[in-house]
């Protein structure tokens, strides 16, 4: 019993593309690295008409804030709900899980003492 050599197997490489992942950490740096807002101003400039509407019966002291003040708003909205998931994502990882559930959201706002229907 001689066993007959076998051919020499060339190494299997993996493919030259991406490995899985690095398109997601791309996003990520890409993201940090801007410096633009990522919520679209349309919604609030809905808002703002709204209340301008509303502001000489319900808010008559309120004055005209004209067109920056949206930008405040989505500023300040952006920076709520960066913080929120950034808090959501740390009770993720405390239960030694990778993805984000609504329930750890739901307990980030609760630990943050905020009240209000659900996100």
């Amino acid at each position: 019993p001689y066993a007959p050599p076998h051919p020499p197997q060339t190494p299997i490489f993996a493919s030259p593309g991406r490995r899985p992942g690095q398109r997601v950490l791309q996003e990520i740096r890409r993201y940090q690295s801007s410096t633009r807002l990522l919520l679209r101003p349309a919604p609030f400039a809905r808002l703002d008409h709204h209340r301008m509407c509303l502001s000489p019966v319900v808010f008559p002291t309120l004055g005209d804030f004209g067109d920056p003040s949206s930008g405040f708003g989505r500023q300040a909205a952006e920076a709520f709900i960066v913080r929120l998931l950034e808090d959501a994502y740390l009770c993720t990882l405390h239960a030694r899980r990778v993805t984000l559930f609504p329930k750890d959201v739901q307990l980030a706002r609760r630990l943050r003492g905020l009240k209000g229907g659900g996100i």
